[in-house]
């Protein structure tokens, strides 16, 4: 069972996350979309949402992500930190309990993108 709260952080969550696939092109699947326990000593009592999309092609995604997506979120309160390997390019955004990665291949065409919401008691 879903609170109100996480109902509208899941629903907040989505949309950002779908907002920012958009920004790297079309195509987007989804690779995760429901509950998530996050208490391994009280199972089912506090639950996070998960959601996060695939774009197995994106053009330019290094310059997407820093040039479209950076400066939209950032103006969006979303403070960014990045996480990037010699693989992928990663970056972290939080805002107000959630956080997702935005994952950029840097060799390839290949954008992740996934995020959860902060947990909430189920009631």
């Amino acid at each position: 069972m879903i609170t109100r709260g996480l109902d509208d952080l899941a629903v907040d969550l989505t949309a950002v996350i779908n907002s920012v696939a958009r920004a790297f092109g079309e195509g987007a699947v989804r690779t995760v979309d429901g509950e998530l326990d996050c208490d391994p000593a009280e199972p089912g009592h506090l639950v996070c949402w998960q959601y996060g999309v695939r774009l197995e092609q994106c053009a330019a995604g290094e310059r997407r992500l820093v040039e479209a997506v950076l400066p939209m979120l950032e103006s969006a309160g979303w403070s960014a930190r990045d996480r990037s390997t010699a693989l992928e390019l990663i970056a972290r955004f939080s805002r107000d309990g959630a956080d997702f990665t935005v994952h950029v291949a840097r060799s390839g065409e290949g954008v992740a993108i996934v995020g959860s919401t902060r947990c909430v008691e189920v009631g």
